[in-house]
């Protein structure tokens, strides 16, 4: 049977009309968005929402941001694609500005996060290959437990969550699992055959989970004693979302390769990039990868202009800012709902006892006080605003918190 769109533009009926013609593959919070301004969103009845997602880091500019929308209309007006069967005079300053940001050398860009893990992958295996020597077909990718990387085939396939694997077998082989933040059980982990420890510095799907100080700078110097390359997935994490322009900077290493993506695209168009040295990207070959869209001169553009807007209005300033302030301010609330609060810049997770109320609960009467956020793993608020945001809006956000939990709490 054949759906119809509704002939009135009311939220209940437009959420009926997805679920019949759309893969139920999410559960959105219940509210029909229609557009966008800096960090607000309105839905259908012209309701105005505080955007506290970002949709996981993708909006750090903001809804719309001008400069963007004007870059954007501007280079379709001129040429959006070619593929890179051919050159494009957009391409290389855009790769060149993310190797001057990140301390990398080299760059192949693409669509989704996804993408770039998958090319990250690659990437580690065939160096592990063709310069550490590793046996064909024999290599090793460490990762960590709890781990995101996103819903592909191969990246499914070392995800610790059993749900994302159901029935979508056979998985791909030659990944270990290590505990987050554990260097002893990652030192024994190691093989001849490990080509690459690939983690996120900070884990965001995971509940925004922090790892011990000075954590990281020893896993850099165990990869460097064992030869295995470093590969941080810096979607979530990167440009400026921790309080610093790549979480990595927090411990005053360089990775040997960097996965970007979300925030990458200002906002508005799908962009990632597996940035890396050239010992590395230089072992790719004509035909080794590609992507008919990646690296498109719209998608350039785009991405060149928020990455100098997020320098010259110090975004990584204000996430380190706002989001001390944000943290203390969330700490001081008296809720027996709350069993922590933590984080890093704008990138906050608030823990609800999962024994007294499930966070969807608590996401769902934010969503009524004009605040948007969206639980993770049923235990975890995620709070993750533009790098935009305002003292006034955090504490907006801070007091429909407030009365949210004291709604929740009343009907236990």
């Amino acid at each position: 049977m054949t759906a119809s769109a509704p002939s009135r533009t009311d939220s209940q009926d437009y959420m009926a009309f997805e679920s019949q013609v759309c893969a139920p593959n999410y559960l959105p919070i219940p509210v029909v968005l229609e557009r966008g301004e800096g960090v607000w969103l309105y839905d259908q009845e012209g309701r105005k929402y505080l955007d506290m997602m970002s949709a996981y880091s993708a909006v750090s500019h903001g809804h719309c941001h001008p400069e963007l929308v004007k870059v954007l209309h501007d280079q379709a007006q001129t040429l959006c694609i070619t593929s890179r069967a051919f050159y494009s005079s957009a391409l290389a300053p855009f790769l060149q500005k993310i190797c001057d940001m990140s301390g990398l050398e080299m760059v192949l860009p693409m669509n989704t996060g996804a993408e770039a893990v998958e090319t990250a992958i690659k990437a580690a295996r065939r160096w592990g290959y063709e310069v550490k020597g590793i046996p064909d077909n024999q290599a090793e990718i460490i990762v960590a437990h709890n781990n995101f990387h996103g819903r592909t085939t191969t990246i499914i396939s070392f995800s610790s969550e059993e749900e994302y694997k159901h029935h979508f077998g056979p998985l791909t082989t030659g990944f270990k699992e290590v505990p987050f933040g554990d260097l002893e059980a990652l030192e024994k982990a190691i093989t001849p055959n490990t080509c690459a420890f690939m983690i996120e510095p900070m884990q965001g799907e995971a509940g925004i989970l922090i790892p011990p100080v000075g954590w990281l700078k020893k896993v850099r110097e165990l990869c460097d004693k064992h030869n295995v390359l470093l590969i941080l997935d810096e979607v979530q994490t990167g440009l400026g979302r921790t309080g610093k322009l790549f979480a990595f900077q927090h411990e005053g290493i360089i990775p040997d390769g960097l996965i970007l993506g979300k925030a990458l695209g200002g906002g508005i168009l799908p962009i990632s990039a597996f940035v890396s040295t050239r010992e590395v990207l230089n072992l790719f070959r004509p035909g080794s990868h590609g992507s008919t869209f990646a690296g498109n001169p719209l998608s350039a553009k785009v991405g060149l202009k928020a990455l100098e807007i997020l320098e010259r209005d110090s975004y990584v300033q204000r996430s380190a800012e706002l989001g001390n302030y944000l943290q203390n301010e969330l700490k001081q609330l008296k809720s027996p709902l709350i069993t922590t609060v933590r984080g890093s810049g704008l990138w906050i997770a608030v823990e609800i006892d999962p024994k007294k109320a499930p966070a969807r609960d608590v996401c769902e009467a934010l969503m009524e006080r004009g605040v948007l956020s969206k639980e993770t793993h049923d235990t975890v608020v995620r709070l993750a605003p533009p790098l935009v945001i305002e003292k006034e809006q955090l504490d907006f956000s801070v007091q429909a918190l407030k009365e949210a939990l004291q709604d929740v709490e009343s009907k236990l």
